[in-house]
């Protein structure tokens, strides 16, 4: 019996105990200390996988960073050590190690193994902080195979070693020293992080240069010591703060911006600070970043949505004073406003109100408050103080609202021309007969060749299929009014029936899966890349929810005899030619239309035996920045990002 086999009837076995056992007191587990943490990691970091792995250092890190926020700390060393092995440096106060007054052991020990224990609780150890759960130091410490951490605190040197979240070691005297300060290094638990335990350096690297924008004049050093003959190291310090983040966001999108200097302002009211910082630029994009306490609030909250709401009534006022809009003109909407709009806004607070485990989104109504009189007070003296600048603004702003309003002609003129609105299909579409989308997929196919393999080949029950011709509009170059009734994008619109942009409602659905499929070439790569930057643009949800996929066709058919084999890669090539003891025939895919409908469903089709890439969006700043970069007009920053990762694209043999 296989070992799946096995499991399946184990666990059938233990259904149907469950199933005749009283629901009582006995089946209540109490998880002691940090076993809660190891038997349900994601609940805590939010997964097992590269995501989560990295978020272990966020987390030591935002300690530190607490320390820098309480004004004790100045710099913070971040070391990848070789295996993979993460050392945090500070010279903040150093953890206390008294000894605590109601557990009874060090301070310390208390911290790394006890959830909830922290100095952020009771307000006198912090003001701000973004470690607000108390909880970081001793998931990481739960979460690694083993931790040790040494503290410079009144002139000595403490050290305590731990083994996945158990104390292997009292605290104990090492040395002495000078300085004050924290050095944690740890190694997360393999039995946890089951798919890598390997740092990626520019995952880190991102992080950490936020950081130090988000804290000006705090300095932190990131180097990469695996490669004992290739040290990788980089020191971020920005004494101008998010204003430096500014610029940074619009040089490396290639942008460029229509006001010389960044416009900052700030205002503190007791515990609270509000920062803002923004520069308009020459794109059609806006990209608006929030932070609560050092935290990307990636779902904005009361601060985010105080900014927008004022700085587009004070642009309507200030347009409306100086005649730029006319009595008769309706006024500016947030879009139009916000377009080439780049923008930071930082908030710190005591007592953070966060929606969610996540801290994706800020609640405080204070804070939304605190912006609003922000704007009020500065932002319009501003705006009269440099009148070319404001003119600048807001002409681009009305030009905004002009192409806002031809867009929602074409709309309308394509919903007639196209049937946009109606129940009617595009003529290209074969559609399928299931019309439930839990079970349906469409595939999106290159070519009228490739598009009639997979008609004859899919099996029509649940498989749509949409053939393409040529390749389709950039909409990443495009401003809103071209989208509208492009002859390439409008059939895909029409049959997913979800709409587009504004009007995009993703319960309307039309299939659970939106399958992407192109030849393995350039020009199919780049006619996926003009999908993908559709979709994100103007179908974001289909994106964030997990419906969009990559089809995996194929490279080599590799044969002797009635023997096949289909290759997805060179080196699988290159073992089937062993296998089947040499000499074997090898046909090379230079498109999908070389495929017959049998040899298509079962490679590139077959629910059974197919592989598909699911698209996720994990992190939409950088996606957005991506695009930005691959799909703009800017070529400086393109030809950075394809030499910046050139060294991690595989020797595809195109």
């Amino acid at each position: 019996m296989s070992t799946e086999m096995e499991m399946d009837l184990e666990l059938e076995n233990e259904m149907t105990r469950a199933e005749n056992k009283p629901y009582d007191e006995s089946q209540i587990q109490v998880l002691e200390g940090l076993e809660a943490v190891r038997k349900r990691p994601g609940m805590y970091i939010g997964s097992t996988g590269p995501r989560g792995l990295h978020h272990l250092v966020y987390e030591i890190v935002d300690n530190s960073i607490d320390e820098a926020l309480a004004g004790f700390c100045t710099h913070i060393e971040v070391d990848i050590l070789p295996g993979d092995i993460i050392s945090v440096r500070d010279n903040g106060r150093g953890i206390p190690v008294g000894i605590h007054e109601k557990m009874g052991i060090p301070t310390v020990t208390v911290v790394l193994t006890v959830l909830h224990a922290g100095g952020k609780f009771g307000g006198s150890g912090y003001k701000v902080s973004g470690g607000l759960h108390g909880v970081g130091s001793s998931v990481v410490n739960a979460l690694s195979e083993w931790l040790e951490v040494e503290i410079s605190r009144e002139g000595k040197i403490f050290s305590q070693r731990f083994e996945r979240g158990n104390a292997v070691s009292e605290l104990t005297v090492i040395g002495t020293s000078e300085s004050d300060g924290t050095l944690i290094r740890f190694k997360a638990d393999p039995l946890i992080f089951t798919d890598t335990t390997e740092y990626e350096y520019e995952v880190l690297e991102k992080r950490l240069r936020e950081q130090a924008f988000l804290n000006a004049g705090l300095k932190i050093t990131l180097t990469d010591r695996r490669d004992g003959d290739n040290v990788v190291e980089k020191v971020f310090c920005y004494e101008g703060g998010i204003s430096s983040f500014v610029e940074f966001m619009n040089k490396t999108r290639g942008y460029q911006p229509l006001h010389e200097a960044v416009v900052h302002m700030s205002i503190a009211k007791g515990d609270s600070i509000a920062e803002v910082a923004f520069q308009y630029n020459d794109s059609y994009n806006e990209n608006i970043i929030s932070f609560a306490n050092n935290i990307h609030t990636v779902d904005g909250g009361t601060h985010e949505n105080a900014f927008k709401n004022a700085i587009t009534r004070i642009l309507n006022d200030y347009a409306r004073r100086h005649g730029m809009l006319k009595e008769a003109d309706a006024n500016l909407k947030g879009d139009d406003v916000r377009e080439g709009l780049a923008a930071v806004i930082s908030v710190k607070l005591k007592d953070a109100q966060f929606e969610g485990q996540t801290k994706a989104k800020l609640g405080n109504t204070a804070m939304g408050t605190l912006v609003t009189q922000l704007l009020n007070e500065k932002l319009a003296p501003y705006l009269e103080e440099n009148p070319a600048v404001a003119k600048g603004i807001l002409e681009k702003s009305i030009n905004a609202a002009r192409v806002r309003e031809a867009a929602q002609k074409a709309r309308e003129l394509a919903r007639k021309k196209t049937g946009l609105s109606s129940t009617r299909m595009p003529d290209k579409l074969a559609d399928c007969i299931w019309s439930d989308a839990e079970r349906t997929e469409l595939y999106i196919v290159e070519g009228d060749s490739a598009g009639g393999s997979a008609i004859q080949g899919r099996d029509r029950n649940f498989q749509a299929i949409l053939p393409l011709w040529g390749k389709m509009l950039n909409v990443e170059k495009a401003r809103l009014d071209k989208v509208y009734g492009n002859e390439k994008l409008i059939p895909v619109v029409i049959a997913l029936g979800c709409g587009i942009g504004d009007d995009f409602d993703i319960s309307k659905l039309r299939y659970g899966k939106v399958i992407i499929m192109a030849d393995a070439d350039v020009d199919g790569s780049h006619i996926r890349t003009l999908l993908l930057t559709f979709f994100f643009r103007y179908m974001r949800p289909l994106v964030e929810e997990g419906h969009v996929y990559i089809a995996q066709p194929p490279l080599f058919k590799v044969s002797k005899g009635k023997q096949v084999r289909y290759a997805f890669s060179d080196a699988e090539r290159d073992t089937y030619i062993a296998e089947l003891g040499g000499n074997a025939d090898i046909q090379r895919y230079k498109g999908l239309g070389e495929m017959d409908p049998e040899q298509l469903w079962e490679t590139t089709m077959d629910p059974a035996f197919r592989t598909m890439l699911r698209v996720e969006l994990s992190d939409a700043a950088a996606a957005d920045e991506t695009f930005t970069i691959l799909m703009g007009d800017k070529v400086e920053p393109r030809r950075d990002f394809i030499e910046r990762n050139a060294q991690y694209v595989s020797n595809l043999d195109i």
